[in-house]
């Protein structure tokens, strides 16, 4: 099926915008068909070197697994190796691309797949609808802000180069909220604290989690990867 940039039939007269989308995961990918499809110029930015954000597996962890050093080394992942979904494909594709099973080598057909096949869903959807070619890979925005006569301005950075002013009439921010954990802030004393992270799936096994919570004890002596 050709891949339209045109403007839908069905959709009143918009004028044409210059849109910035920040992240190229699953939700800045379907922004950016949708704008292009209504006949807005897209650029997406992608701090990455591959589409798919979170989907996106790395055997790195952080320096800081609990992540409160501001100068640790930030790993863009939340995924363990052997994760699979907690949904079935039917209900994670897009409406008029749906998440159907493929028999292919190397491919997962299993009903709840493990993350490789939802990234490459994701590879898949963007390749089908062109929307690679809007995206600058290796580019981190480092700020967005209004301007004079309702523009945004976007300072974005390429890897080890100096960053670069654009104007844009619109800025859609894709980028996830998985890099940086939420910790709450709770009275009392911890014996021990463990961050569920990426390396401690690794590891298949995580020993003696303890921690005194609300007056309570939780404890478990042994945790087995049984994922």
């Amino acid at each position: 099926m050709p891949v339209k940039s045109i403007m839908s039939s069905t959709a009143p007269f918009l004028t044409s915008r210059h849109v910035a989308v920040i992240g190229a995961g699953a939700t800045g990918l379907v922004a950016a068909r949708e704008l292009r499809r209504e006949g807005h110029r897209v650029v997406v930015f992608e701090r990455g070197d591959q589409v798919g954000g979170t989907w996106v597996y790395t055997p790195e962890v952080e320096s800081d697994p609990v992540g409160l050093d501001p100068n640790r080394s930030v790993v863009h992942s939340s995924l363990y190796d052997s994760l699979r979904t907690n949904l079935p494909r039917e209900s994670m594709g897009f409406r008029d691309y749906p998440f159907r099973k493929r028999e292919e080598k190397g491919r997962d057909s299993r009903r709840f797949p493990g993350h490789r096949e939802v990234l490459m869903y994701l590879q898949d959807f963007a390749a089908h609808f062109e929307i690679d070619e809007l995206v600058r890979f290796g580019t981190e925005v480092v700020f967005a802000g209004l301007v004079e006569g309702g523009k945004w301005r976007v300072t974005s950075a390429l890897r080890n180069s100096d960053p670069v002013d654009e104007i844009y009439d619109a800025v859609i921010v894709c980028n996830g909220h998985y890099v940086r954990p939420r910790l709450p802030h709770i009275p009392g004393s911890f014996s021990s604290l463990y961050y569920y992270y990426n390396l401690f799936f690794q590891l298949h096994l995580i020993k003696k989690i303890s921690c005194l919570l609300s007056f309570r004890v939780l404890s478990n002596d042994k945790i087995f990867h049984i994922f």
